[in-house]
């Protein structure tokens, strides 16, 4: 789930308005319902945005854990604060929290409190950081590249502008339909780039064991190995610990 291409209230819903592709789309599973076909669940027929919220509370009723949980990079709450949130989320009165963490209800009134100032804080930040974004006249130069879901470390390797990203597709590959690239660079930024690039090649909903990977990697530069190690390092793909089976995370 990209952060930067979804309001906050998509994120309560679940779900995203997709004005190009003319449909409602699931952000856990990213399956979409087209506007102009009626969806079958169970016995009755929803349009589709109706469809897309039965499709979360049937496959996804779990999504308030998952939206708790989810963006490692950017959650800063503390376990503790989680907890709470998914008692508030349940309806739980301070009393039963209290008692089921072991604290005095006092302390859990302490922790909505903080818990309602953070919310707070971050109203007031995002109303400042959308105004600043709406009135900046952005150039490709300037505007950063979103940082994938799955990065294992996000620090200044990561802040990398179209710009920068364009020059390095442009120099280091061959060509890009179809992908061939020219060298692995050493520096950090650049690898970000090309290994985005190829996890974009790759299927994402495949499941892939180390020879098919190779296969599709061979199509694209000889030193497979070396491909293979930096995609799972930052996090653009997964695998399973025996290495019987790789797949580009979502």
């Amino acid at each position: 789930m990209d952060l930067e291409s979804v309001s906050v209230d998509d994120l309560i819903k679940g779900y995203k308005e997709d004005d190009t592709r003319q449909s409602y789309v699931c952000l856990t599973c990213e399956q979409a319902f087209d506007k102009q076909e009626v969806f079958q669940v169970g016995e009755r027929w929803f349009m589709a945005e109706r469809a897309v919220e039965k499709h979360l509370e049937t496959m996804h009723p779990h999504y308030f854990d998952t939206l708790l949980k989810d963006q490692a990079n950017y959650n800063k709450l503390t376990d503790k604060q989680q907890t709470v949130l998914t008692y508030m989320y349940q309806g739980a009165s301070d009393k039963t929290i209290a008692d089921a963490l072991s604290i005095t209800p006092s302390t859990v009134r302490n922790q909505r409190f903080s818990l309602r100032e953070k919310a707070k804080q971050a109203k007031h930040f995002l109303s400042v950081y959308e105004q600043a974004q709406r009135s900046a006249q952005k150039t490709p130069s300037e505007t950063m590249v979103s940082v994938h879901k799955h990065a294992t470390m996000v620090d200044e390797r990561y802040h990398i502008t179209e710009k920068e990203r364009d020059q390095t597709l442009q120099t280091a590959f061959l060509s890009l339909e179809p992908l061939k690239l020219k060298h692995f660079p050493k520096k950090e930024k650049k690898k970000i780039v090309i290994l985005a690039k190829i996890a974009e090649y790759l299927d994402r909903g495949e499941r892939y064991s180390e020879i098919e990977l190779n296969h599709q990697l061979a199509m694209i530069y000889d030193d497979i190995a070396t491909i293979r190690r930096y995609l799972i390092q930052y996090g653009f793909m997964a695998r399973k610990k025996d290495g019987s089976a790789y797949w580009v995370q979502k």
